[in-house]
Parts: structure tokens; C-alpha cells; sequence
């Protein structure tokens, strides 16, 4: 048998993208041990992903508020917390992962500080590309 090995490279984004989010959300909420890795590759594989999808920060720091005022529950059952259909579908998938992993006491507010961590980070990603404000997609 030959083993054919792809050696293109992949790039930052690509690793990331591939980053499985709802396993840390699970894990990062709970533990301590896992704080590091939502908050660093979690997060950047979460606003990787939004940004491609064309989510602008401020929609994903509106989901935060959300999460503050109603619960991870309440904003995994909105109909659409993103403007696009893909990007919300994308985002409540992760909310009701939290919602199911979360429990404890701080652990809401620890997933909106992330969300907002995420929309920090969109935000550099297209301060970066030099984006201009166009009209808004998500």
C-alpha cells in the first residue's frame, strides 16, 4: 500500500479553524486546567472562524451582553443570534455547549467574558487586514 502524504502547508488559520471549540467550552468553563487553552486557542479558533463567516465584533459582543442578561439557556435558544443563518447556526452550537457544561456559579459570566474575548480578537483580525467599515453582514 502507498501512503500519499499531502505536504502543503497549512496555515495558522487553518490549524485553528479545525480547533474543536464546543470540547474546550466544555472543559474550559469547568476546569481551571483547560481556563488557559478556551481562553487562548479556543478563543482564537472561535473569532477565526466568526471572522470568515463575516461576523463583525460588536454582533458577537451583543451575544455577550446576552449571555449576561438572559443566561447561556436563553441565548442558545434564540432563533438567530447572528444576522447570517451560518454564522448563528455556528455560535448557538457553542452556547448550548456552555449551557450544558456550565453550572457553577461564574461560569455564565465566564462564557460572555469569552465572547467578548473572541469579538476582541475579530476585531484585531480586521484591524490587521486594514478592514473599513462597510456595511454591516453580521
Amino acid at each position: 500500500m502507498t501512503m500519499v502524504h499531502d505536504r502543503s502547508p497549512r496555515t495558522d488559520d487553518e490549524v485553528l479553524a479545525a480547533t474543536d471549540v464546543p470540547t474546550l467550552l466544555r472543559h474550559g468553563l469547568t476546569r481551571e486546567t483547560f481556563r488557559t487553552a478556551l481562553f487562548g486557542d479556543g478563543a482564537i479558533a472561535a473569532a477565526v472562524t466568526l471572522d470568515r463567516l463575516g461576523v463583525l465584533p460588536r454582533s458577537v459582543t451583543y451575544v455577550a451582553k446576552i449571555v449576561r442578561a438572559g443566561g447561556l439557556e436563553y441565548a442558545a435558544g434564540l432563533a438567530e443570534p447572528l444576522p447570517s443563518r451560518e454564522a448563528s447556526a455556528c455560535l448557538r452550537d457553542w452556547l448550548e455547549t456552555a449551557a450544558q457544561a456550565g453550572g457553577a456559579p461564574g461560569d455564565e459570566a465566564r462564557a460572555a467574558r469569552w465572547l467578548e474575548t473572541v469579538a476582541e480578537i475579530v476585531s484585531m483580525r480586521r484591524a490587521g487586514r486594514g478592514a473599513t467599515a462597510g456595511p454591516e453582514q453580521s
